[in-house]
């Protein structure tokens, strides 16, 4: 498989505008998620009509929390040349795919879905090399996703700048801003998933980003409905960061220990665990030792840490393919999964490098919020912007 580097584009101006740039400068990968996850609905057998009903139903309910972000994807449909349907289908599909299972009585993942997965983790200012803290995981998916990664960003005239990877035609998954915060998010599940209606866990994510305050991107973690859980890892480049393990209506707060914290797809909060059920186990049953691999192998390379430290640690292959980074590989349900891409947020210093294909390849590229900043010590060659104004 040839692995080419996520484009960079760069969007700027009001809501719509910056979405028609998004799609025309990235037209064809946005045709290709919406490729990916357009026939969902309809290979589950979900009725024509009720497709486009629950397509409406999270339009309106992500108008509701911020028209803004269904004017950006009104745009980027327009740029791309792509349905609105598509665009809210790429936002949402982990909600929509999930509740139309639910209507249908096929709660459980189906024969061909590739396991979702995802390993994050953080180093604090106080282990790491430059003082600055370090923030990554390898997000792990579909390897078509290769194909459909993007890294965006965001010029905004009310409020912090940012940069986010994430899948062609999506609005934030992970990334960083100019205030310094930075958002990673993986896999959880447990028995209160999709009894609610609540936001899109991708403009949870957007949220996170436009904070210009650290504690109102944690509230956005912490207090938006949810209909699924997810685990939310957040820092900020003055030195603090925090995991959330989030239920849809309840947040599980963990801190760092010994300046580390590292979060695989499994429940570890004693709070938690002692108020719900998880039910994501039988898909991950590696994630037990993901994360104390990642913690340890960190911890081997010294009490000051770097960015190539995390990289290593993100790169352990043990007990491969079921390992913190993963080759394609057969899914519990016979579907393929990958380690799609592994990201190191460095906020501090205004950058985020990124690998695709990371047990294929370990080239990464270096996207700044600034191209005119001097890139720090030891960082990937720095990618190349597309915008309309270029």
């Amino acid at each position: 498989m040839h692995v080419q580097p996520f484009p960079f584009a760069t969007l700027t101006g009001e809501p719509h505008e910056r979405g028609r740039q998004y799609g025309l400068l990235l037209t064809g990968r946005i045709r290709l998620s919406a490729q990916l996850y357009g026939g969902t609905l309809e290979a589950l057998g979900l009725p024509l009509e009720r497709r486009e009903s629950l397509i409406r139903e999270y339009s309106q309910k992500i108008a509701e929390f911020d028209a803004a972000y269904l004017e950006e994807m009104e745009g980027i449909a327009e740029g791309a040349d792509v349905s609105l349907a598509d665009i809210v289908m790429i936002n949402a599909r982990t909600e929509v795919i999930a509740l139309a299972r639910a209507e249908l009585g096929k709660p459980e993942p189906t024969e061909g879905d590739p396991d979702d997965g995802c390993t994050c983790a953080l180093v604090m200012p106080e282990r790491s090399a430059t003082g600055r803290l370090i923030h990554g995981q390898n997000w792990d998916w579909r390897p078509e996703c290769a194909e459909t990664g993007v890294v965006l960003r965001v010029r905004r005239d009310d409020g912090p700048d940012f940069v986010t990877f994430v899948e062609a035609g999506g609005l934030a998954r992970s990334g960083f801003n100019a205030a310094g915060v930075a958002i990673t998010a993986n896999y959880l599940e447990c028995d209160r998933d999709y009894t609610q209606l609540g936001l899109p866990l991708s403009l949870v994510r957007r949220k996170v980003l436009e904070q210009e305050h650290f504690a109102l991107a944690m509230k956005a973690v912490a207090t938006t409905p949810k209909s699924c859980s997810n685990n939310i890892m957040v820092s900020t480049s003055a030195g603090f960061g925090i995991d959330f393990e989030c239920a849809p209506d309840e947040a599980f707060p963990l801190y760092p220990e010994d300046g580390l914290l590292v979060h695989a797809n499994h429940w570890v909060s004693r709070v938690a665990l002692s108020k719900l059920r998880d039910t994501g186990r039988a898909w991950v049953p590696e994630s037990f030792y993901r994360d104390w691999r990642v913690r340890k192998l960190m911890d081997e390379r010294g009490r000051k840490l770097t960015g190539a430290d995390m990289k290593a640690a993100l790169f352990d292959d043990f007990l491969t393919p079921y390992s913190v980074c993963r080759p394609p590989r057969k899914s519990e349900t016979n579907g393929i999964s990958s380690t799609v891409a592994m990201v190191i947020i460095d906020a501090g210093a205004g950058v985020m490098e990124v690998a695709p294909m990371p047990s294929l390849s370990r080239d990464f590229l270096s996207y700044p919020l600034d191209d005119t900043a001097a890139l720090p010590e030891g960082c990937a060659p720095r990618a190349t912007s597309l915008s309309l104004d270029a």
